[in-house]
């Protein structure tokens, strides 16, 4: 356990423009010592690099974004080329002359590497890097700082394995280190004092060796297929209707799944058997309509599904593994 840390604000810091040198400013300003955290604000890091664009937020986020998450209004969460999944693909217009936009790093984590290297090869230093941006988080108010780019600093403390204390061992305990630390130089930094770099002291232990800059913030981007959350409520809605998949093998099912599905419908009735659900009725387009949630539902739940109509008012929904 770490006993002591201090995190203090490097101020006094220029208006970057593009091509400035961050690793003199920084040591400038600063009395760096061997295993600090430099905190950097992405912004700076940006306009630095020159990731300045004309035009308007809403053709810079379609420049930037892979695809969209989830859209409300003019609001959309977008997944960048980086993997992080952010509002407005973590573009900016506060700061930046009218009509124009500054978008994020091209690569934030060789952003971190470019910046740890000059800091050693020109002062004689090793820190470690991390490059800070702004976001929402799901199921919470407010924003907090996070890392989206890092150079000689482990971004995870694996404690699988541990034990804590009272003896009980650590099965998924994996504190995002490099996030910890963005927050933790934002309560220094702020959002409207011009600050954007913070140096923590007394994080020794997650400062790499020289030349080893680590795997860099992307280790931090859960993969899409280990993610419960990936799709979003648009695309979740669209792929439960245009991208289910066949069924490849036998699978059990628990008819909980479809529970109340029949509860305000007259002359419906639904016949379980393998790895099938017949939807009886009065009315084809009712049974149609049966039939297409059933699919939806058991698409939610993981299953490969098809439906195909039978003679009359009928509709059999298979459902099984998911296809490879």
């Amino acid at each position: 356990m770490r006993k002591h840390l201090e995190i203090f604000p490097v101020t006094g810091l220029p208006e970057v423009a593009a091509g400035a040198d961050l690793a003199a400013l920084i040591a400038d300003g600063t009395d760096l010592r061997d295993g600090d955290v430099v905190a950097v604000t992405s912004k700076i890091v940006s306009k630095a690099e020159g990731r300045l664009t004309y035009g308007t937020r809403q053709e810079a986020v379609d420049a930037e974004l892979v695809r969209v998450v989830a859209q409300r209004g003019e609001t959309r969460i977008v997944q960048t080329r980086h993997g992080l999944v952010m509002a407005a693909a973590g573009t900016d217009t506060s700061n930046t002359a009218p009509g124009t936009v500054l978008l994020l790093p091209v690569d934030p984590d060789e952003s971190a590497r470019v910046l740890r290297t000059a800091l050693k090869e020109r002062y004689d230093v090793n820190v470690g890097i991390v490059v800070t941006d702004t976001l929402g988080r799901p199921w919470r108010n407010g924003q907090t700082d996070l890392a989206i780019g890092a150079a000689g600093v482990r971004v995870i403390e694996d404690l699988r394995g541990t034990t804590d204390s009272h003896g009980n061992v650590l099965a998924v305990t994996e504190p995002a280190l490099a996030d910890e630390i963005a927050s933790a130089g934002e309560l220094v930094k702020g959002k409207a004092d011009g600050v954007p770099v913070a140096v923590l002291r007394g994080l020794q232990d997650a400062v790499l060796p020289v030349g080893e800059h680590g795997p860099g913030a992307r280790a931090l981007v859960r993969d899409a297929e280990l993610d419960m959350f990936s799709l979003g409520t648009r695309e979740a809605a669209r792929a439960a209707v245009l991208s289910r998949q066949e069924p490849s093998g036998p699978r059990e099912v628990d008819p909980a799944v479809w529970a109340g599905l029949l509860r305000d419908v007259d002359d419906v009735r639904l016949e379980l058997a393998d790895n099938a659900v017949t939807v009886f009725g009065v009315e084809p387009v009712t049974v149609g309509v049966i039939a297409e949630k059933l699919a939806v539902l058991l698409h939610a739940e993981g299953y490969g599904v098809t439906v195909r109509p039978g003679p009359g008012a009928e509709a059999t929904v298979t459902f099984g593994s998911r296809s490879r």
